[in-house]
């Protein structure tokens, strides 16, 4: 099976590449990540290490910092330009990582590889066991909405877990689910994105205003919100959408938000005054948070959050930790199947059914979120030196 599998995905390549190609000088987000995940450019062989961590991008990467620090020779592979990015800021041993079919030609050995979530990609496992490596899968789910598909392909994902020696699941139900795809050794541990500590913070300092942020926003949704809110006088709007290269697309949506309203806008990369003078952005309106990595400092100043990526149903929504860890009050759209185990760690977060009744929630005085009492990550710190331990006498 896994010949045919990887003939296969040699047809699916030779079909693909010429549009892949065209694609990474067409789009920006595009143009190193496909060169160097479909085309090798820079890329042609596996950064060093024993202990390989593999995730999709920024805020998977962003969980794992906490096990990248307590092993900094490892290296670490991912899939999007912002994940690279935020990777490259813990660790020098980075790359994207490629296409099924060049991967037995393009990883290196290693001594423990981890997976997070749903990364499951039969050549890297398969490659991983082949160098006797332990396979560890972490902070795995199948979704309510992901389940129809699994079982569809039940007969590869049997294939996959075969190859994975240890899964660290989300939940009892996520646990059920994989281990009906064949999985092993599953270990009930919740979504370890619940213990990602902030790191160091900037001190913006905080108006006399009450701040509302639309956090990580996506396509159609800046829209949908702004069609319905009503800032009152002492309101100062935040938009930070989640994708950089949609910066300029929300920038004119704000300005016309703006404009309709009569409010005066800025953008943060326009702003050039320092920590200390921060609160005299704030004679404006609205704010474009256009940068990465600045999201939380704006946590800590914030009075309400709406957790974007809830109010359109193709997101399933995103991580609400980072603003419950600062007193915010937290609204939620209703589209957020992918993140019910995060969900449940925070007490107090509201869930607005209709974009329609957002204004209702901003006249109710609604109680701050908190984040629940978290485990910590010592099984899987164990389990992964177990596993350096184990391949040291081989």
């Amino acid at each position: 099976m896994i010949f045919f599998y990887y003939i296969f995905a040699v047809i699916v390549y030779i079909i693909a590449a010429p549009f892949l190609l065209i694609l990474s000088f067409c789009k920006e987000k595009y143009k190193v990540s496909l060169k160097s995940r479909f085309f090798l450019h820079k890329n042609l062989k596996q950064k060093q290490g024993d202990v390989y961590f593999h995730a999709c991008s920024f805020g998977e990467i962003k969980s794992l910092i906490p096990l990248i620090k307590l092993f900094p020779a490892c290296k670490i592979s991912t899939i999007t330009q912002t994940g690279f990015c935020e990777a490259s800021r813990h660790s020098e041993k980075v790359n994207f990582f490629p296409f099924e079919i060049f991967v037995p030609f393009w990883i290196r050995p290693c001594k423990v590889l981890i997976i997070f979530e749903a990364e499951l990609w039969l050549m890297l496992v398969l490659m991983a066991k082949f160098y006797n490596a332990k396979v560890i899968l972490l902070n795995a789910r199948i979704s309510d909405r992901s389940l129809k598909n699994y079982k569809r392909f039940s007969f590869f994902y049997r294939l996959i877990f075969k190859y994975i020696d240890v899964v660290f699941a989300q939940s009892q139900k996520d646990k059920e689910r994989l281990e009906y795809l064949g999985a092993r050794n599953v270990i009930v541990y919740k979504n370890i994105k619940a213990n990602i500590k902030q790191g160091q913070m900037k001190n913006y300092s905080k108006p006399k205003a009450r701040i509302i942020i639309f956090a990580s926003t996506h396509e159609n949704e800046e829209q949908l919100l702004l069609d319905e809110i009503k800032l009152e006088e002492n309101d100062k709007l935040i938009i930070a959408p989640r994708h950089p290269e949609r910066f300029g697309e929300v920038e004119g949506i704000l300005k016309d938000f703006c404009q309709k309203n009569h409010y005066n806008m800025q953008k943060f990369s326009d702003f050039t005054l320092s920590e200390n003078d921060f609160a005299n952005f704030f004679k404006t309106k609205c704010l474009l948070l256009d940068a990465l990595g600045e999201l939380e400092n704006f946590y800590k100043i914030s009075d309400v959050v709406f957790l974007c990526g809830s109010f359109v149903n193709n997101i399933g929504g995103h991580n609400p930790i980072e603003a419950a860890r600062w007193n915010n009050v937290i609204i939620s759209g209703k589209y957020y199947f992918n993140q019910e185990s995060l969900y449940q760690e925070v007490d107090d977060l509201y869930i607005c059914e209709s974009v329609k009744d957002i204004n209702d929630f901003l006249r109710q005085k609604l109680s701050q979120a908190r984040v629940k009492e978290q485990n910590d990550l010592n099984e899987v710190i164990l389990s992964i030196k177990e596993g350096l331990d184990a391949r040291k006498s081989l």
